[in-house]
């Protein structure tokens, strides 16, 4: 009974703490990050079982993503259509403008779950921490001078928060990716496929928070980031062992890299059209508008 007491005391004081440093602190449902993050890890980097690789119309890293799939995450066709190839064809160009504003998307996502009719554990709690989050953070706004000073403010909050997105992006868009539902039987191998970890020296690691371990923290999630670099030359030396990949590249090559994969995927979409023929869009352009 005293142990349960006890773990019973450590969940909700752990939930507790989710709720004010997700909800109240940054506007974000820790219910949400759960449900997203827990389906990222199971299927790390499937098209359609992933939602972090699920970013159409905006974002596409594969051109198997311009074959309409369908989302079994969020139960909905991801349509390649007109304006998704449009914005795709430059997203190479937009990845970091759009980075500055991606805490937008996780506002909106966190509301459209909050108040669907999916099953959302704790969704009272959940919509009382946002509510506190939409209190204090517009009267926040409201104290500054002048319109010019609070949309700095806005701004800047958004492109500090920026690089935590563009080092998410950068741990999984130029990895492999593959189509279905995640094998039991390969999961290790789907991990390691799947990763890219970001190479620095300790005292960067304020930086990347973890981040910079990605196979590491999949491998071992429930792993403090404070031991992630202890284990990785042991996640190595495995991957040797067994020959996989270990993936790690500094966090310029990895920019660069993925900005790469952008950009393949962009010059592939701007030759196919909705029914799969291969068309220039500038072409398209003149014939239409000519």
């Amino acid at each position: 009974m005293r142990l349960f007491m006890e773990s019973l005391i450590s969940n909700n004081w752990n939930k507790l703490v989710q709720v004010i440093t997700g909800n109240c602190l940054t506007g974000i449902s820790i219910a949400w990050w759960k449900w997203t993050h827990n389906a990222h890890h199971i299927a790390c980097n499937s098209l359609d079982y992933d939602p972090d690789l699920q970013h159409i119309p905006v974002f596409a890293v594969s051109s198997r993503l311009f074959n309409s799939v369908t989302s079994s995450f969020y139960g909905r066709k991801l349509e390649f259509d007109y304006m998704a190839r449009i914005l795709i064809s430059y997203q190479h160009w937009t990845f970091y403008p759009i980075m500055c504003l991606a805490r937008v998307n996780l506002y909106i996502q966190t509301l459209l779950l909050l108040f669907s009719k999916r099953k959302v554990q704790d969704r009272t709690l959940n919509i009382m921490g946002i509510i506190v989050f939409w209190t204090w953070f517009p009267l926040l706004v409201s104290w500054l001078p002048n319109w010019s000073h609070k949309v700095m403010f806005v701004l800047t909050s958004f492109v500090v928060t920026s690089i935590q997105h563009v080092q998410f992006c950068l741990n999984h868009f130029s990895a492999n990716v593959y189509v279905g539902p995640p094998n039991g039987n390969d999961w290790f191998e789907k991990q390691t496929n799947g990763t890219l970890d970001i190479s620095c020296s300790p005292w960067m690691d304020w930086f990347f928070g973890g981040l910079q371990f990605q196979l590491e923290h999949h491998l071992f999630p429930r792993l403090p980031r404070c031991h992630l670099r202890q284990v990785a030359p042991l996640v190595k030396d495995l991957c040797n062992k067994h020959n996989l990949p270990y993936k790690s590249l500094s966090f310029w090559e990895a920019n660069e890299l993925t900005i790469r994969t952008l950009k393949m995927a962009a010059m592939e979409a701007r030759d196919v059209n909705n029914s799969g023929v291969s068309k220039n869009l500038f072409w398209e352009a003149v014939t239409i508008h000519g």
